[in-house]
């Protein structure tokens, strides 16, 4: 698929589905979301926990076999966890000690995972919201889109995964376009109400005169990005709004009710250009502070 002119003919496919967690709140928030995709789309779930490299204690060399038979232990106790978690749907589990991210994108590549899901805790710094350096990692990085479960994310868990309301905002820039055939596929599979929106700064005082030509103008570009089949099935909404692009991306997705939030952000390591949305610093911010899931696509 391609963003501009995106044809639908081709529904996204998810077939195969990571589940990277760490046994925290944060992780098991996730969980529901990964079982009700693999039940939705037919995918297998494969889950997997990356422990840190083992540091054994000082120990006489005689202690050594309980040490290591102890560690063993408690991967296997994990590896049994996780099964528990995923029955009842097709699944396969992984506990291993290494890096996280190495760890992740082999993975990727093996499985030929479609999505990934996991769990992050925001947490405060100084002016703004910070992300978990290890979450940030994976959707930054990861080739495939990837499903972040925020902190603010009510349990009602049914609900958003029918999708009925999907919030996409764009910018235009290639990076944030790459996420739009996600959002019109997912969109027609659930039948749902699919929402447009573009932020642009406050106009300067000298601006004010032509703001609605430019909020028309501006919505028409926004139709032309959708096919004209889609109306067949889904009368797509089209906003332009004025403000902080974060804070008017939560604003619209709570006054909407949106299931899902679909963002095409930057990748690239160190980038801090103005094409790439805003998105950089917005994505921090709507995925630690989202009361639904947000759908990251790296461009």
């Amino acid at each position: 698929m391609t963003a501009t002119g995106t044809q639908t003919k081709t529904r996204i496919s998810l077939k195969n589905i990571l589940y990277a967690t760490d046994f925290s709140p944060a992780a098991a928030a996730a969980l529901p979301y990964v079982k009700g995709l693999s039940k939705q789309y037919g995918a297998t779930a494969h889950a997997v926990h990356v422990r840190m490299p083992a540091t054994y204690p000082i120990v006489g060399p005689e202690m050594m076999p309980q040490v290591i038979e102890a560690a063993e232990e408690q991967a296997k106790f994990e590896a049994q966890q996780l099964h528990e978690m995923l029955a009842g749907i097709p699944h396969d589990v992984a506990v291993t000690e290494g890096v996280l991210w190495p760890t992740i994108t082999d993975m990727i590549r093996e499985k030929n995972i479609d999505l990934v899901v996991i769990g992050t805790r925001g947490r405060t710094g100084v002016g703004r919201t910070l992300l978990g350096s290890v979450a940030e990692e994976i959707f930054r990085r990861a080739p495939c889109p990837v499903l972040t479960v925020g902190p603010h994310i009510s349990q009602d868990t049914a609900r958003r995964l029918e999708m009925r309301e999907i919030l996409y905002a764009t910018d235009f820039s290639p990076e944030s376009l790459t996420a739009l055939p996600y959002a019109l596929s997912l969109a027609q599979e659930h039948q749902a109400r699919l929402t447009v929106l573009h932020v642009t700064a406050e106009p300067e005082v000298g601006e004010l005169v032509h703001a609605g030509n430019y909020i028309e103008s501006t919505k028409r570009r926004l139709a032309e990005l959708v096919p004209a089949e889609i109306k067949a099935w889904c009368e797509p909404n089209f906003r332009v709004e004025q403000g902080p692009v974060a804070k008017k991306i939560l604003e619209v997705a709570t006054a909407i009710g949106a299931d899902l939030i679909v963002l095409g952000i930057d990748g690239s390591p160190g980038h801090r250009g103005t094409s790439s949305h805003r998105f950089r610093p917005t994505a921090h911010y709507v995925v630690t502070q989202a009361e639904c899931p947000v759908l990251t696509v790296r461009g």
